[in-house]
């Protein structure tokens, strides 16, 4: 097993960190982590990695992958990752250039853990879909229960774990941004482990998903958007890395880009997209948001010419902006749409972006103005408007002060008494508003009060606070209803939000991710929709169901549901819809390797008794309990189960500044005279400074003496533990 998990690395890799940053040349920095390896490699019994369970679901291999056998003799990098993460998304062309520059046959494999944050996200279909999307080529187990992320004490998304070739442990990186280091250690492992005879030539069995899946018009779809005449509709076709311009009927008039990804801009045949998403018409001209690419991309239909018109074409950390657009750097905008400055002359002269890499909503002047509690702006300028870059559920009357979550979504309702931008926070589970009077950031529906607590997710239909949604990624305003449309990804419904009342409602999908076009909206079906648009006269809604590869049509007017179909559409590979499996059925919370077992003196009892255990926890100074995430106590008692029977063996924990009060009586009919009763906890909580959430856990072992006399009819037995910062 992992003794102490990744924390037994830590003291070894933060020396040789500090190590580097002294280093001046490549091979001292070398020398460095080589003779790190060997001080590491002989502590390999006490850091080997556990074998993952044989019953878990692998892709891209011909089946399930053991890291003791089939991975014996490689150099291994584990990457926990979950698909909604916009940090995971962040590290993966690292790893594509990884496993370009080393295959398998020079002893490394990469093994993608996916340890989902949401429910929807253990589907395994829902993880093959991700796979496709993403383009990820090596090996992912889905490791649904989060098993070796606890039995590792991972705290966080992205981590990389590097192993030797007998499942050692070498190395952990933690978040994106890593990739010099990352080069580095695993070259040097290869070198060293190579030099010791110890890689061995022998080939996995990699069977990619995509390989066997046959053509379709559309591939992951992420957005759609029509122009004002209603005439024409924008697809983002973000799996074939292009944007298709069609008739309201689906025949096709401007293929643009595609199939494979690249930046170039030029031509129609000749330009080039990396999985764009957000897309904004005006006239003859669309801006595209090109995610992968960290781009703003204009297109011209008249010219019939792309242009490059935000972006560097590499990922942005700066979270102020301000330079001239083509020389700003920005980081995976994911939407876009147009609106006006409060002091320009012009229509449409701001183009706002959801930028989901940096947790902002930015703006791009196309004309001169200037924007709310703002100086006047040039045009082309291209800078933050809202968001302070923290990845956070903050509302604030100071946009800079206010904080979003992977923002995926936006829309414009430029009409009084709205005059404001709707926010779809994915990652925080909300509806956002922004003030385009003054900037200030307000809470519409979804997730809950406290900013740190980006757990705050369900499927409820209600008012504000008491709304639950699921990883919404898309929004749209109806101007003829005033309503508001939310694309609920992962509950794979469309809702309603009237922003006046605050109600959001389900308006269509009945939350289970399949592809039925039903007899009303309510019977009909998406798979993680990821965007959606109105036509300006209210009548036809458009949804990008991304999953099921399709553009649907929603007629709000008859509440007829159709499929838009794609005319004289070029040959793509895409697949079909794909079945879908069911959510396997939660099992009781697995602890950390690393939770303390606290014994408890014995306990005298007698048949038919209560005991009444009162559970105080203490967390440590500057934490908060993630109230949303699955905080539980539950009772066990391995070798003596009929202890157990018509028992509560579980609970939520809400509150810990107050004790948790856990009943339970013994059997009237005992079956032994001892016996030992096991109650645990396991605990979600955040660091103020950080939105890191952790896992923690506790056990009470409590036994029992069980004799015939009568004992007092209720004894209370005090649970008390603290825990303490890593």
């Amino acid at each position: 097993m992992a003794a102490g998990g990744l924390a037994g690395l830590l003291p070894a890799q933060t020396q040789l960190e500090y190590a580097l940053l002294d280093a001046d040349t490549p091979q001292e920095k070398e020398n460095l982590v080589y003779q790190y390896l060997k001080k590491m490699d002989s502590r390999e019994r006490d850091l080997t990695v556990p074998e993952l369970g044989g019953d878990l679901e692998w892709l891209n291999t011909e089946g399930p992958i053991s890291l003791h056998k089939d991975l014996c003799g490689k150099v291994v990098v584990l990457d926990f990752f979950t698909y909604c993460c916009i940090n995971c998304l962040h590290l993966l062309p690292d790893l594509h250039a990884l496993e370009h520059q080393y295959s398998d046959k020079d002893g490394l494999i990469i093994v993608g853990v996916h340890s989902a944050k949401f429910p929807n996200e253990k589907v395994l279909d829902n993880i093959k879909s991700a796979v496709l999307r993403y383009n990820i080529v090596h090996p992912v187990v889905n490791d649904a229960d989060a098993t070796l992320w606890h039995e590792l004490e991972v705290s966080c998304w992205p981590t990389l774990v590097i192993l030797g070739p007998r499942g050692n442990m070498l190395f952990s990186l933690v978040g994106e941004g890593h990739r010099e280091k990352l080069f580095l250690f695993t070259s040097i492992t290869l070198k060293f482990y190579k030099e010791r005879g110890q890689i061995k030539d022998k080939n996995i069995g990699i069977k990619l998903y995509r390989d066997s899946l046959p053509p379709s018009p559309l591939l992951f779809p992420g957005k759609v958007t029509v122009d004002s005449s209603g005439e024409r509709l924008v697809i983002a076709d973000t799996g074939h890395h292009r944007i298709l311009v069609t008739q309201k009927n689906g025949q096709i008039l401007h293929t643009i880009g595609g199939p494979n990804s690249g930046r170039r801009d030029g031509g129609f045949s000749e330009a080039a997209f990396n999985s764009p998403q957000g897309i904004a018409i005006r006239n003859n001209v669309i801006y595209v948001a090109d995610t992968e690419n960290h781009l703003i991309r204009k297109i011209d239909l008249e010219l019939e010419v792309v242009t490059t018109v935000a972006g560097i074409g590499i990922q942005g950390v700066d979270k102020e902006g301000g330079a001239k657009a083509e020389e700003q750097p920005i980081s995976s905008p994911w939407d876009a749409v147009f609106g006006n400055s409060i002091s320009g002359t012009q229509e449409d002269d701001v183009l706002w972006i959801a930028m989901a890499g940096t947790h902002q909503v930015w703006a791009l002047m196309l004309e001169d103005g200037k924007l709310p509690k703002g100086s006047d702006l040039k045009k082309g300028v291209c800078l933050r408007f809202a968001g302070s870059g923290n990845e956070e559920n903050r509302n604030n009357a100071y946009p800079h002060k206010a904080g979003f979550a992977q923002p995926s979504g936006l829309c414009l309702a430029s009409e009084e008494p709205w005059n404001c931008l709707f926010v779809a926070d994915s990652e925080s589970s909300t509806v956002r508003t922004i003030s385009l009077k003054d900037g200030a950031v307000k809470h519409l529906v979804g997730g809950e009060r406290d900013p740190l607590n980006l757990f705050a997710f369900g499927d409820v239909d209600g008012a504000g606070i008491n709304a639950k949604l699921q990883h919404p990624l898309g929004v749209t305003w109806d101007k003829k209803r005033k309503l508001l449309y939310v694309a609920d990804s992962y509950n794979h419904k469309i809702k309603v939000v009237d922003p006046k009342m605050k109600n959001c409602a389900t308006l269509a999908g009945t939350g289970e991710a399949s592809n039925i076009i039903g007899s009303s909206f309510t019977q009909s079906t998406f798979n993680e929709p990821g965007g959606l648009c109105v036509e300006e006269n209210g009548h036809l809604m458009y949804v990008a169901d991304t999953n099921n590869h399709q553009i649907k049509v929603l007629d709000l007017d008859t509440k007829i549901l159709s499929m838009l179909p794609i005319l004289n559409p070029e040959v793509c590979d895409v697949p079909d819809n794909l079945p879908v499996q069911k959510d396997k059925i939660r099992n009781l919370p697995k602890l950390p390797k690393s939770a303390p077992n606290i014994q408890l003196p014995s306990l005298t009892v007698a048949p038919g008794q209560t005991i009444q255990f009162l559970l105080k926890l203490t967390l440590p100074p500057d934490s908060k309990l993630n109230e949303e995430a699955p905080n539980s106590w539950f009772i066990t008692a391995e070798d003596n189960t009929w202890l157990l029977q018509g028992q509560c063996l579980s609970g939520e924990i809400k509150d810990v500044s107050c004790q948790t009060i856990i009943p339970f009586q013994l059997p009237r009919s005992c079956l032994s005279a001892e016996a030992i009763l096991a109650v645990r906890a396991c605990l979600y909580y955040c660091s103020k400074g950080s939105s890191a959430c952790m896992m923690k856990g506790i056990s009470f072992s409590q036994p029992l003496q069980i004799g015939s006399t009568n004992q007092s009819s209720l004894t209370q037995v005090e649970l008390i533990h603290t825990f303490v910062t890593n």
